[in-house]
């Protein structure tokens, strides 16, 4: 669902906002996402299932040799297992969610929570306090 014009205004005024805080963290935040990691990790999945497939055919084309075939289907499964966990495991190796058994410790308020502070308080404004 694409964003309203005022909400994408919101959005681009806080990437400025963003970027005039804090550049280096945004610059980093910029290329290396969890798109990106997730977008490898599975390209990576879907290289080694093709070979996987590969070895599973192959086991089958020659005579006695079906341990090709159990090996082709091992690193397709494990190429299938590899990818499912990318999409739920961020770069550092958590997992992501909300539930109680991931949640993470208490840190510190940081930018992302004064930038939320931020939003809240505009939101406020604007509404009326609603």
């Amino acid at each position: 669902m694409p964003l309203s014009e005022h909400e994408q205004r919101l959005l681009d005024q806080m990437e400025r906002a963003l970027y005039a805080e804090d550049p280096k963290f945004a610059s980093a935040l910029e290329g290396t996402g969890l798109r990106t990691y997730t977008r490898r990790r599975v390209y990576l999945a879907v290289g080694g299932f093709v070979i996987g497939i590969g070895l599973l055919m192959g086991g089958m084309v020659v005579p006695d040799q079906i341990w090709v075939s159990v090996v082709g289907f091992l690193v397709m499964l494990g190429c299938a297992v590899f990818a499912v966990t990318g999409w739920r495991r961020g770069p550092s190796g958590q997992t992501q969610g909300a539930g109680p058994a991931t949640a993470a410790p208490r840190r510190k308020a940081g930018m992302m929570d004064r930038v939320e502070q931020r939003w809240q308080r505009r939101r406020d404004e604007q509404t009326g306090g609603f």
